[in-house]
């Protein structure tokens, strides 16, 4: 049995052994087979192999230092390399085959005495350096300023790329030492044309920025490559600290008057509110045609200029605005006018038991109709509520108290834009016995005189006389109207007329701040001075006791409008009121900080605002709790200009309604309204739609309220239903249904012609009173149950500011309408693309007049005329001659 196991266990181990042979056999053979493979990778072809001979045996003349080969080696060497192939996938071979040498090259170069040969090698070790130095040594830059013998843009355009990126580092390591850089500016400006000749206008720009020298730009840009340089300019500009972003914005403008591109430089110089850059823009155009499509881009930003010409002058007071609207409400069928009942389709709903006619024709829901009625047929000059009844003011009678005075002004409304119809309607109604009529009637005329400037003045002959005879009432109409209808006109009559009212402390808190807000509307974005100062001076002699007001945050924001746009030039208000104490005080140091700083996008400033959103403030300290509130709209207005920043704060408001304070929560969904006005994306009207059900009726009042303002004038279907479930949700809450009611008129705003979003020409341009109109009214619905949903709903009125047609009206040279065939689309970003690629996608074509939604653009589908302009708003063309088709072509 023993001699069994013996014999098995011999056997095993021999089985064992042999296999342990084949597996070592196998091995072996594997391991020949690999090294088999690496030979054949590693295996040059015989034209490699040559190149890679050569280039070897160049150094070793090069390192022997055989003064009559290393000239001859040099030049082979330079040539060898320069006239390689380079791709984007593959380093050229010559570089690859002299990596090992790179060393060897580089202690050469050290023992060498300097001379022409040494430059000659500082040239080929610079493009060497590409693909061996170690990263932060730099040494392309460091052997290119030793060798001078070529020119830099020679070696190709991935070695220029390369350059320009070592430069940026090192230019800014000087710059902390202190150190010169005059070598760095030298080559750069070599490189810049390079660039610029090669589509590649981005690391030109990029280079000239990082070396401070972006001044230098327009000399060295050409016409073909203007436009593109131009668009990544201003492009950049919402990503840049001030004043780095004011440069670049100058600088595009120097390029655009370098070439006459007179329309686009007036957009930057509107751009930076520069009226001295405006006028001398202005002044310089000498084709007729060119000065009057500037001057109706001057109307649309409500920039008044003096003009002899009377065509000009016509067209920059805006005169015609009426007459266009009329011409797209009869091409687009609109005329037609609608009732509050044609928007709220009630023959939808469900009937629901127990509602009473009471409650249906109560004066609350009255006053929503007025409203309603006012947004839907704004512009328009016809109702079926108030004007085309036989008793003119039967309607006007079915309100209570200040709805007779909201009623009597949505005739100013109605005939928005046309001052000479909207005056004689309004003007029966001067004579009434009833104030709130009266003072409705001087409302009215300030809104029929938005954003048109008659030549008679009729609104400050009129407003002007009620200022010191009236009551307190016709008194605050007047002040309104005088602000609505001069906003940002720099009128310094107006001045001498309201400062009397800002300064009187022996009155009560309104007409000082409504009188503050009309010049702060008067003055926007100027930095008056006078106008600060009297505002200062008011703040710092009314005891603090007297400023705990929801009015007080308007007499904030008339000083904080003053410097909408201006960034650190708020700098020295803010630290004045630093110094004063009371609630308005510390409202209005934020209002500047966030008005100043306004569609920056400044990361800086929102993080500031964040911080004070996220400190913990006691309930009792209410006007510290209102800061909180004004915090949250200041991230939305100063993000409100940048995509990237918009989306990243609308995040940032879901934490804060999750964790926030009450005063942070019912801010939130107004800042969303004002990031995304006539701008109804699904997200954000989904988020406010379930902010509308909120146990705070104070979030949902807003809430209601943002849903209308992110679909305004565009008839959104979705919206529309679901502002009619709110209905029905809400029926039995009378503040909320009136809200509601507010939504739906702004939802079909114009019937859907009009815009409110404060954004126009390609959405680079903030209008500085379209923007301030939507912050006044975003402040009084802080407190809405104060202001707003109380007696003071008249304040809705203040978004006419920021209602403008979303057209674009085509006009021929002789200043009537002119129907083109145009495609609109979805707007492309182009931005850094060579040749002259599509800026739209999935265009429809239609016929001019069309109106465009918050993303579209146009373009014309017809090579027989030229725009003189953007194509946004009333666009003048011009008959193209068949030298410009040639040219084109």
């Amino acid at each position: 049995m023993s001699n069994e196991n013996k014999n098995i266990n011999e056997d095993l181990k021999e089985k064992k052994q042999e296999s342990e042979g084949s597996q070592k056999l196998k091995d072996s053979k594997d391991k020949k087979n690999d090294n088999s493979k690496q030979d054949e990778k590693e295996e040059l072809s015989e034209e490699d192999l040559q190149l890679k001979n050569d280039l070897e045996m160049l150094v070793e003349r090069i390192v022997e230092a055989n003064p009559e080969l290393i000239e001859a080696a040099l030049v082979q060497l330079k040539d060898a390399i320069r006239t390689s192939t380079s791709s984007m996938t593959a380093v050229p071979k010559p570089l690859k085959f002299l990596r090992p040498h790179y060393p060897t090259l580089v202690n050469v170069y050290e023992k060498w005495e300097d001379g022409k040969q040494k430059t000659q090698l500082a040239d080929i070790l610079s493009v060497l350096g590409m693909t061996y130095s170690e990263p932060g040594k730099r040494e392309s830059l460091k052997y290119r300023l030793q060798g001078v013998t070529s020119d830099p843009v020679s070696w190709g355009h991935e070695y220029v790329r390369h350059l320009a990126a070592e430069i940026g580092e090192e230019y800014s390591d000087r710059q902390q030492k202190e150190l010169d850089t005059k070598d760095l500016y030298s080559l750069s400006m070599e490189i810049v044309p390079f660039f610029l000749n090669h589509n590649a206008e981005a690391d030109a720009i990029d280079l000239l920025q990082e070396i401070e020298a972006i001044d230098r730009l327009p000399e060295f840009v050409e016409a073909d490559n203007a436009s593109r340089v131009c668009l990544y300019l201003t492009s950049c500009v919402n990503l840049l600290p001030f004043p780095e972003d004011v440069a670049l914005l100058k600088t595009a403008h120097a390029i655009h008057r370098k070439f006459d591109r007179f329309t686009e430089a007036l957009n930057i110089s509107i751009r930076l509110a520069s009226m001295s850059m405006i006028k001398d823009d202005f002044n310089a155009v000498t084709d007729p045609l060119v000065k009057k499509q500037m001057a109706f881009m001057l109307a649309c930003q409500q920039i008044q200029m003096k003009c002899e010409d009377e065509s000009l002058d016509e067209a920059i007071r805006n005169t015609r605005l009426s007459e266009f609207f009329h011409y797209l409400g009869k091409e687009l069928n609109l005329m037609e006018p609608k009732l509050p009942e044609d928007i709220y389709k009630t023959h939808l709903d469900m009937p629901r038991s127990g509602l009473g006619s009471s409650s249906m024709f109560s004066a609350k829901q009255n006053l929503a109709s007025t409203f309603v009625n006012a947004f839907v047929n704004a512009g328009f000059g016809a109702d079926k509520l108030i004007m085309q009844n036989e008793e003119e003011a039967s309607w006007i009678y079915k309100n209570k108290d200040t709805g007779m005075l909201t009623a009597t002004a949505s005739l100013g409304m109605l005939h928005l834009w046309d001052v000479e119809i909207g005056l004689s309607e309004l003007d029966k109604y001067l004579y009434s016995t009833e104030e709130n009529i009266k003072a409705g009637a001087l409302l009215g005329i300030g809104l029929a005189n938005v954003s048109v400037h008659n030549e008679a003045d009729p609104a400050i002959a009129v407003l002007s006389e009620y200022l010191e005879m009236g009551s307190a009432k016709l008194r605050m109409s007047a002040i309104v109207g005088l602000g609505l209808a001069y906003a940002g006109s720099n009128r310094e009559d107006l001045l001498d007329m309201l400062s009397p009212f800002v300064t009187d402390v022996s009155i009560g808190l309104q007409l000082p701040c409504l009188a503050a807000l009309s010049l702060g509307l008067i003055f926007v974005g100027s930095c008056n001075g006078d106008v600060a100062s009297i505002i200062l001076q008011t703040l710092m002699e009314r005891e603090p006791e007297s400023q705990d007001s929801s009015w007080g945050r308007f007499m904030a924001l008339g000083l904080a409008l003053l410097f909408n746009g201006k960034q650190d030039l708020a700098d020295a208000t803010i630290e004045t009121l630093r110094a004063i104490e009371g609630p308005i005080a510390e409202q209005a140091r934020i209002l500047v900080d966030i008005c100043s700083y306004a569609g920056t996008g400044n990361v800086l400033k929102i993080q500031n605002l964040l911080h004070i959103c996220s400190e913990p403030v006691p309930a009792e300290k209410e006007g510290e709790t209102t800061v909180q509130s004004l915090a949250v709209l200041g991230v939305a207005i100063i993000a409100m200009g940048e995509d990237i920043g918009a989306e990243m704060v609308t995040r940032q408001f879901g934490h804060m309604m999750h964790y926030g304070e009450a005063s942070i929560r019912k801010a939130v969904p107004l800042a969303l309204g004002l990031l995304s006005a006539s701008n109804p994306e699904m997200k954000i009207f989904d988020t406010l739609s379930r902010y509308s059900h909120d146990s705070d009726l104070d979030v949902a009042y807003n809430a209601i309220f943002s849903m209308g303002l992110v679909g305004a004038g565009t008839n959104n279907a979705r919206l529309a239903q679901l502002l009619r479930q709110l209905a029905n949700y809400y029926h039995k809450e009378s503040n909320a249904l009136f809200m509601v009611r507010i939504a739906q008129g702004l939802l079909h705003m114009g019937k859907g012609t009009v815009t409110v979003n404060p954004y126009h020409t390609d959405r680079q341009i903030l209008g500085q009173t379209a923007f301030a109109g939507l912050l006044t009214v975003a402040l009084g619905l802080l407190d809405a149950k104060t202001l707003m949903l109380d007696s003071s709903h008249w304040l809705f009125y203040y978004l006419a500011l920021a209602m403008r047609p979303r057209m674009l009206l085509t006009l021929g040279e002789d200043g009537q309408p002119l129907p083109v065939s145009v495609r609109v689309g979805q707007a492309v970003d182009v931005v850094g693309q060579a040749g002259r690629p599509k800026v739209i996608t999935g265009w429809v074509t239609h016929t001019t007049p069309v109106l465009l939604h918050h993303n579209e653009r146009a373009e014309l589908a017809t090579e027989s005329y030229t725009p003189l302009s953007t194509m946004e708003g009333i666009v003048i063309l011009r008959k193209t001659t068949s030298d410009d088709m040639d040219v084109s072509a």
